[in-house]
């Protein structure tokens, strides 16, 4: 027993303050259920509200917005590296024809899909794509389309032990290895009452047919959680500290001043300074106009309405939550508010490179791997086996060709384009950099862009064309190299 100077015994606690149980943090409540019970217990009613707020408030609006514009942008798109070019052409050809069909509903292209995923994402924490093989008389350049289902159709209060021993857990059925072997969807949207008679009905959907789209932030997490869950009761409360401020003003602007009676006038005469009466509330009004001066009977005076103005601090804290909210969506203040006042280059450009290493992860993590992958690697599978595309050794070596397809998310653009491309070309004279990797970098194929180069270049040779932007001609500056064999006589 350790006791203290006045041989007092110490308390026991532990040797982090964060872990103690002392009045400071009793009021921190720390549950350490596991991640499925956690969002079992509040996955529905945080995705209602995430909806809601998404619907009514024009903050969690515009911050979905920015989130799939960067996640998504003009689409993700595959480059074929294959080593046979006939074959790489012949590939991104069916590609180009088989993107405007993917869509199942008929509402979106291939990289549409990927934004309504993207949205979904952000609202709801998860969304489901359903891979939906056609036959020929869908008249698809592939037969094979993807649906995409709410997260609402996996019902997250279903879970059950099947007699074979399988688990449902959260309406997803795991083998007793513990691995996903098949989704139990709603065949019709739970949330549609008017359209549909068959909410209740469910259907067995093997795993290998759908691809489960989530942020998993934990082991062995099975369902995802809106992209807003740890901000919104600060942004409901924010909402409503904005709708107070705005009847505030919207109240005390309605009063011009105030008439105070000091002395008793003729009670006989009702309206002595010719008091408005249509207020329909029994309060007389005096109704003002610019350049008029009321007269007033003696013993009256007259206060003017000075509301109190709390803009700075009301400024100074508000901003300081929507800083907070924008750290909770994963953007930046300045492009949840559009507020650039206290920006400068070397500012906006940190919070870029930050924000966009988070959404580079996101990408890989998410939409890359568990939707771009899965879909493409069906696709070209049904394309050979279904005569649209000829590889004879695909079947048994798939895996080969499925590494040689990379995604390209669409480059972002700097807000100095010229420093960063000087820094670049310092990179690819120094050996850090290629001119594909550069390339790539701008959603581009080396291959394709210098195939396209060289015929462009053999048209101005036989044209003889001179342009100040072909090195081969003219330096940098515009003027004109010499002739090859051409030199100093000196």
């Amino acid at each position: 027993m350790i006791l203290d100077r006045s041989g007092i015994p110490y308390a026991r606690s532990g040797a982090f303050e964060g872990a103690s149980q002392s009045p400071r943090m009793s009021s921190f409540m720390a549950p350490t259920i596991g991640p499925n019970t956690a969002v079992g217990n509040s996955l529905a009613s945080l995705r209602g509200r995430s909806r809601q707020a998404i619907r009514n408030n024009p903050l969690a609006k515009g911050g979905q917005g920015t989130f799939t514009s960067n996640m998504v942008g003009s689409g993700i798109t595959p480059r074929f590296q294959f080593k046979d070019p006939d074959l790489k052409e012949q590939v991104q050809e069916l590609w180009l024809d088989s993107v405007p069909e993917f869509d199942f509903d008929g509402n979106a292209d291939f990289y549409g899909l990927q934004a309504v995923a993207s949205n979904a994402l952000f609202s709801d924490g998860e969304v489901l794509a359903l891979f939906r093989p056609r036959n020929s008389y869908a008249d698809l350049a592939v037969p094979f389309q993807v649906q995409l289902l709410e997260a609402d159709h996996l019902d997250v209060a279903y879970s059950t032990t099947l007699p074979n021993g399988n688990k449902i857990r959260m309406g997803i059925e795991f083998s007793r290895t513990g691995q996903r072997v098949a989704y139990h969807l709603h065949k019709d949207h739970p949330g549609e009452y008017f359209m549909n008679d068959n909410s209740a009905v469910r259907t067995r959907i093997p795993a290998k047919n759908i691809c489960h789209i989530f942020d998993p932030m934990r082991p062995g997490q099975q369902r995802g959680l809106p992209g807003m869950a740890s901000i919104l009761a600060k942004l409901h409360e924010i909402d409503q500290c904005v709708d107070a401020e705005l009847v505030r003003r919207k109240t005390t602007a309605m009063f011009g001043g105030f008439i105070t009676q000091i002395n008793e006038y003729n009670a006989d005469d009702p309206n002595p300074l010719g008091f408005s009466q249509g207020a329909g509330n029994g309060v007389d009004v005096v109704a003002l106009e610019p350049g008029t001066f009321p007269v007033l009977l003696p013993g009256q005076t007259v206060t003017l309405s000075q509301p109190r103005d709390v803009s700075g601090n009301y400024v100074a804290w508000m901003k300081q939550q929507l800083m907070d909210v924008a750290t909770g969506m994963g953007i930046t203040y300045d492009q949840l508010t559009g507020d650039l006042a206290d920006v400068n280059y070397s500012s906006i450009r940190a919070g870029l490179l930050e924000f966009r290493r988070r959404i580079i992860q996101l990408q890989n993590k998410t939409l890359i791997f568990q939707f771009c992958r899965p879909v493409i690697q069906r696709w070209l599978t049904t394309a050979i086996v279904a005569g649209a595309l000829s590889i004879p050794d695909y079947l048994q070596n798939k895996r080969r060709y499925w590494r040689g397809i990379h995604w390209q998310p669409q480059p972002w653009k700097w807000i100095d384009p010229d420093k960063d491309m000087k820094g670049e070309i310092r990179e690819m004279r120094a050996g850090l950099k290629t001119y594909g990797m550069a390339l790539a970098d701008r959603g581009l194929d080396v291959e394709s862009i210098f195939n396209e180069w060289a015929e462009e270049l053999s048209i101005i040779d036989k044209l003889r064309l001179i342009f100040d932007t072909d090195p081969r001609n003219t330096a940098g500056t515009g003027v004109l190299q010499p002739e090859q064999g051409e030199g100093d006589e000196n």
